[in-house]
């Protein structure tokens, strides 16, 4: 299950059915799960706890030190959930004492080829990071997003559950929960409802999602006075959309 040529920290902690490839460096203070697959050529470095059921390819770097230029080598962390795949050349890095000295993935995510998870984010479950897409420090992300391609995310960005950017865009602002945006910087472009269906949201969730993104972007209301009209609006969904209204901090993407 370990070949030979791995060379893997005494204090790491590996469960007994961990698979690990040649060339693959783990340093100390790393925990990993049960039924993780680690290809060739990775490296963990601690401290690092990685889930059940993960599979990392080849050349990915998982909990280094971040670029961070306050960074002074303290014991940050990087915490990962089940069943993510990092895909070849991937950089996820740990946390900084400056937020909450952890960077966090949760459950199931796709990072495509060289996706770059910067220091302190908060990734939820669900989500598709197409190739070459990075994610800048402190951002946050909900469940169920898609990401495409060269996609760049400005630090302190929160993203919105549901929410879907086409390949090349540039966050500068948040993006509220169920809203598809693309562009240089990106602009709204109405909701994912083909997504939605696929995920198995009824018609009437999805029309209500559409009601609430005209409230939001085509009666010129202020962003407090959209939330007023939002409150008014009792269903989960519209719920999980104000919230992310309310988490915004940067602005939401106009």
């Amino acid at each position: 299950m370990i070949h030979s040529s791995a060379i893997i920290d005494p204090s790491a902690r590996l469960a007994d059915d961990v698979e690990v490839g040649p060339w693959t460096v783990i340093g100390p203070n790393v925990e990993v799960g049960s039924g993780t697959r680690i290809n060739s050529h990775v490296v963990i470095k601690g401290p690092t706890k990685i889930g059940l059921g993960n599979h990392i390819f080849q050349f990915a770097s998982i909990g280094e030190d971040c670029q961070d230029k306050k960074y002074n080598g303290e014991p940050t962390e990087l915490l990962i959930g089940d069943n993510n795949v990092f895909r070849e050349g991937c950089t996820i890095h740990r946390g900084t004492i400056q937020d909450n000295s952890v960077t966090i993935i949760g459950s199931d995510n796709l990072f495509m080829a060289n996706v770059h998870v910067a220091h302190d984010c908060v990734v939820g479950s669900n989500n598709i990071l197409a190739n070459n897409c990075a994610i800048a420090g402190h951002v946050q992300m909900g469940d169920n997003i898609i990401l495409g391609g060269f996609t760049a995310v400005h630090q302190f960005c929160v993203i919105g559950s549901h929410s879907m950017c086409g390949a090349g865009t540039v966050v500068l602002k948040d993006i509220p929960a169920f809203v598809m945006s693309n562009g240089n910087s990106a602009q709204p472009h109405g909701i994912n409802a083909e997504g939605l269906k696929r995920r198995g949201f009824s018609s009437e969730a999805i029309q209500n999602i559409k009601r609430a993104y005209k409230i939001i972007y085509r009666q010129g209301l202020k962003l407090d006075q959209a939330i007023e009209q939002l409150e008014l609006m009792t269903s989960p969904e519209i719920q999980l959309l104000t919230d992310s209204l309310k988490a915004s901090t940067r602005g939401i993407i106009r």
